[in-house]
């Protein structure tokens, strides 16, 4: 998910270089998307790790 975030960030700031405002914008945006469900699932797994640890 990460990587994919990454990828459209680099997209969208090459196309934004280049004067392609339109897919610069829709790019930033999933980007932006992409990197927030990244970090949702990153709290989740992280907190059910430690969930898991407390009670052992």
């Amino acid at each position: 998910m990460l990587k994919w975030a990454i990828i459209f960030a680099v997209i969208s700031l090459i196309t934004g270089l280049m004067g392609f405002r339109g897919v610069a914008g829709v790019t930033g945006t999933i980007a932006k998307v992409l990197f927030a469900i990244f970090l949702i699932l990153f709290l989740i797994a992280l907190l059910a790790v430690i969930g898991v640890f407390h009670i052992l």
